[in-house]
Formats: C-alpha cells, structure tokens, sequence
C-alpha cells in the first residue's frame, strides 16, 4: 500500500484540516451571514470514532500534520476525547487546532495535556468596538482571556489570524502588530477569499507589500519558519521570539505548492479550498466500507486534486461559506 499521496501536478499531500462541525458562536462578516442557521444535521456529523478512524488512514498514507477545525471546533463536545485518540497516530508530527478564541480559557490546558501542539487564534481587532463589529459579538475580553491561559499552558508559537477587511480594521493592523511581538505571538495577516456569498461582497485586500513596510515598521527581517508554516511569508525579530506574516492566497496564490486537503463535519473531502472537487467519504463509511476501500477513494481524489484555485477568475464561483469549508 502506498505510504504517500501524491497529486497529478506532483505535489505531496502531507496536511489535513479537519472540521469537527460547522457550528460558530460568532458571526464574522467575512465568514457566516447573520441568520443563518443551515447548519449540517447532526446526525450526519462523524462520531470521534469515525473521524478518528478516517484520520488514521490519512497518517497511515503520509500526513504529517493534522488540524482540528470548524465552525468553532471547541464547541464540538468530547473533543477531548478526539485529540487523545488521534495524537498517538504513528506517523503524525503535528496535532493543532484553529479556534476564535471565545472557548479557550477553558480547554487550553486539557488540549495540550491531550496532546494538541499548536494554536492558531483568530483576531480580527484588539479595539471592542471593532471586533463586535466584526463579529457580531462583544467577546473580545474572552479572546484575551484565551490567549493568557494558553500561554500559560505552554502553547508556543501561538499564532493570530487577522483577516483584514477594507473599511473596518485597516487601522488595527499596527496595534495589532505591536501587541503580537510584544506578546511573543506570530501574527499571520490574511487575504479576505471570495467563500459564499460574505466572502464574495468583501473587497479585494493586496497584501503583498503589506508585509513588507510592516517588516521595516517594527524592525524585522525574513524568516523562514521550518514548523507548521503553511503558504505564510514571514518576518522576525532578531531574537526570533515573535514574527509577522501575510498569506496572500488571491494576489500571490501559493497553489504550486499546496499540500493540504480539508475533511468536512460529514466525511466530505474538499480536495481545494477554491473548487468543488471532492469525495464523499462519511457515506461510504457509513455504508460498512473496508479501510482498503476507502484508501482508495483518497488516493483517487488525490489524483483529481485541481491545479489551483479559481478566486480571481471566478469569484462567484464557490457558494459554500467559510464555516461549511473547515478553516
């Protein structure tokens, strides 16, 4: 049996993003629209023991790194319980977990007792008004309060995710910044993409160059980050204790070197973030498939992973919104 999966284009496929649901307690304006409520039924969301199951093929095929998503996945009840079955895969080097923050206080010790090494926490603003704004909550406090305990827990690098929208905080970036290298976080500021009908009414953001004056803002120089460092550019301080990034996936896509699939709540595999190319793996699952089964259709969607994301030909294109598509 193969021990990796390669694409057609010769890219090795080495990173899951696993969504453990599609449920958020936020409602940022870039991700779900305010009402919405089509929400994936619960019963048809992979039990931990499917997910778990599913997962230990993928390391058992070559996936180094897998992270745990949503929706907000610290809402997933017993997810716990998920991460310490799935941290003692042979094979997989890096466990981490996206969150927005407003749970973390209260699970930041468990997850790294359980064996999740990385933290990805989306902030969009440290100003209250702006981030309710964005998000439809005022929540900010919790997020702070998050971020304390995970230090606390030993989280390190814990990286923040500012997506940056024209119009709302542009004038957050630099507060931002400072208060990432003053706090030792590496802060990943990211391109709004055109997912579902929020994404698509969010204005194009070019942060190619953003970097850049950040970088000889505060002092920093090019980083190459050797751990979990995805499409990001970086830049550090000399100490290397904390760092800037961007990740432009519409002015400067990174599409040549994509390494990465994403495993829906139901056992969908989206096999690019700006297609609808997939496989139906949670029903052939259900359906009493063999693990050699389902090997192969991976390593068949593998082999039809598209080339590259339409975002800047066809806007419009993907109708699913951020929250569906699993960070």
């Amino acid at each position: 049996m193969a021990t990796t999966l390669i694409d057609s284009y010769h890219r090795r496929i080495d990173y899951l993003r696993v969504s453990v649901t599609d449920r958020c307690d936020l409602r940022c304006t870039y991700c779900l629209p305010d009402g919405f409520n089509d929400f994936e039924e619960p019963a048809k969301w992979l039990s931990h023991a499917e997910m778990a199951r599913l997962i230990g093929l993928f390391v058992m095929l070559g996936v180094a790194k897998v992270r745990l998503t949503g929706g907000e996945p610290l809402l997933r009840r017993g997810l716990i319980d998920l991460v310490q079955r799935i941290a003692p895969l042979p094979g997989l080097r890096d466990l981490s977990l996206s969150t927005n923050g407003t749970q973390l206080a209260r699970h930041a010790q468990a997850l790294k007792s359980a064996g999740v090494t990385r933290l990805n926490v989306s902030l969009d603003s440290l100003n209250p008004d702006c981030f309710a704004h964005i998000t439809g909550r005022d929540g900010l406090h919790q997020v702070i309060a998050g971020l304390a305990e995970a230090k606390a827990a030993g989280f390190a690098p814990i990286k923040l995710n500012m997506v940056v929208l024209a119009g709302q905080n542009l004038d957050q970036i630099e507060p931002m910044a400072e208060f990432a290298l003053r706090e030792g976080f590496v802060l990943r500021l990211i391109e709004p993409m055109p997912l579902g009908q929020t994404g698509q009414r969010m204005p194009l953001i070019d942060l190619t160059r953003l970097g850049e004056s950040l970088a000889a803002r505060f002092g920093l120089l090019p980083r190459i980050m050797s751990h979990g460092a995805g499409p990001a550019r970086y830049w550090a301080d000399p100490t290397g204790s904390a760092s800037i990034g961007v990740i432009t996936p519409l002015s400067q896509h990174f599409c040549e070197g994509c390494n990465r699939v994403r495993l829906t709540v139901d056992g969908t595999l989206l096999l690019c973030l700006g297609q609808e190319a997939s496989v139906e793996l949670g029903p052939m699952l259900r359906a009493g498939a063999s693990d050699a089964e389902l090997v192969a259709a991976i390593q068949s969607g593998i082999a039809r992973k598209p080339e590259r994301h339409e975002f800047n030909e066809a806007p419009q294109k993907i109708v699913r919104f951020m929250a569906q598509t699993g960070g």
